[in-house]
């Protein structure tokens, strides 16, 4: 068995300039390695006072309890202004309420079962793609995330012409766009230019143009009566049933960004993170190759499966679910007190950035047995619930629970199975991967897995 690697965590004390140097290039290597077991740790400089809270009850109370006392921090979108505008990922208060109003409608149950063939028709895809021999499985997953966004959304594959630009565009802009905007640690007024490069300007630019022009043709045939009734239409003819009003252009464009950037990003890390801990723990992998064989007669005879099929799968569920225990996407929460508080005995001023980490709340050892270990079976065990209840948070939590927390667990079991029907997956010596985080949890210079064909007569019926 291989356990899971970890980021290469700080010591405790590092000077202030060194810590900010850090912080520029990785959120989670400037974390010292004791906030596993920190109940809550506080950090005052003279234009940031922050604190982590590790406990359930402090978790609870600030993002389900007291969700409007600790609103999202501006700071959060100081890095994001350019490409996501005033959308739901940003946004607080009346504005946030009436996105979520427009928004949730769409990732309903029932919504989510229709766009079940789409998902499917990317898996296969995705499938197709792949080749034998050794394969960076990140940039192969952020593919296939990508096009099962661009399927249910707009109904298009990530080949067609548009959708590969903005595709491509949005990997050009991760590249170029700053972790640590200076506005994000000292509050700037809002005339003062924030610093972006020309290439972060540039692509944030022509993503945002592209996707206008995609939601200005999606608006046309709507009018006219023949757009596909797939999530872009379904949220662009929700009217607010508070105010009677829809979307204009530029708030869809808003949201289908953040669409973009949450359900492509964060998926893509999260499936490349399983299928590495799929590959580096080969006896469990033969198990969940015998689940994925429920695909088998629909592959064979090319149509397409029922949402009900994902009940066959309900170890590769759990797999998902461990590695998203493990490396939470979105590895940081960032909120702020909107007035004085004290938390455990220390009193925070209005404005202070208060997080919950995903990451460390995953891990915290108060809470998880083995909780650096990958132990997908933890999912079945008695006790397990309040584990989960209290330290399980990919998604977040509360009233700002990720809309999309239903349809990204779909999509990551169904992709994981038909991948698994098709290939099997081997680590490569030499090759581990370091964690680090940027906008979502990733390795440091990829993920390189072995890939094999799976032969039909390998796993056994």
């Amino acid at each position: 068995m291989t356990r899971p690697p970890m980021p290469q965590h700080r010591p405790d004390r590092v000077p202030f300039w060194k810590h900010l140097a850090m912080f520029r290039e990785d959120i989670l290597s400037t974390q010292p390695e004791r906030l596993y077991r920190a109940k809550m740790a506080e950090v005052k400089l003279p234009f940031l006072h922050s604190v982590m809270v590790n406990t359930p009850d402090l978790v609870r109370l600030v993002l389900q309890e007291r969700p409007r006392d600790f609103p999202k921090s501006d700071r959060v979108r100081e890095g994001l202004r350019l490409l996501l505008g005033s959308s739901v990922f940003v946004t607080n208060g009346a504005l946030w309420e009436r996105q979520r109003r427009m928004i949730d409608p769409a990732f309903e149950g029932g919504r989510l079962r229709d766009t079940f063939p789409a998902m499917w028709d990317a898996a296969t895809a995705s499938a197709a793609r792949l080749r034998a021999g050794e394969v960076e499985i990140e940039a192969e997953m952020s593919h296939a995330a990508a096009d099962v966004i661009f399927r249910t959304l707009f109904s298009i594959p990530i080949e067609d012409a548009t959708a590969a630009e903005v595709y491509h565009t949005f990997r050009a802009h991760q590249r170029s766009a700053p972790i640590l905007n200076p506005a994000a640690l000292i509050p700037l007024p809002g005339w003062i230019p924030r610093l972006f490069s020309r290439e972060t300007r540039a692509t944030a630019a022509r993503i945002r143009a592209l996707i206008t022009r995609l939601t200005v043709d999606r608006m046309a045939a709507i009018e006219a009566g023949m757009a596909p009734d797939d999530l872009a239409t379904k949220i662009m003819t929700t009217r607010d049933p508070v105010t009677g009003d829809m979307f204009d252009t530029e708030e869809m464009v808003d949201q289908v960004a953040i669409f973009f950037l949450a359900g492509h990003e964060t998926s893509a890390s999260a499936l490349a993170w399983a299928l590495y801990l799929i590959a580096t723990h080969p006896d469990w992998q033969a198990r969940l190759a015998q689940e994925a064989l429920a695909l088998h007669a629909y592959v064979a005879q090319g149509t397409a499966p029922g949402f009900g099929i994902l009940r066959r799968f309900p170890l590769i569920r759990d797999t998902f679910r461990e590695a998203l225990r493990l490396y939470p996407p979105v590895p940081m929460l960032v909120r702020e007190a909107a007035r004085r508080e004290v938390f455990r005995r220390r009193k925070l001023g209005a404005g202070t950035q208060v997080i919950v980490s995903p990451w460390y709340m995953g891990r915290n050892e108060a809470i998880w047995a083995d909780p650096h270990e990958f132990r997908p079976e933890r999912w079945q065990e008695a006790g397990n619930k309040a584990c989960a209840r209290d330290g399980f948070l990919p998604f977040s939590a509360g009233p700002r629970v990720c809309p999309g927390a239903g349809f990204a667990m779909a999509e990551g079991v169904l992709i994981l199975a038909r991948l698994l029907l098709d290939w099997e997956f081997r680590g490569v010596a030499g090759k581990i991967p370091v964690p680090m985080a940027q906008l979502t949890v990733r390795a440091r210079d990829g993920i390189w897995l072995e890939l094999v064909p799976r032969r039909s007569d390998s796993v056994s019926t």
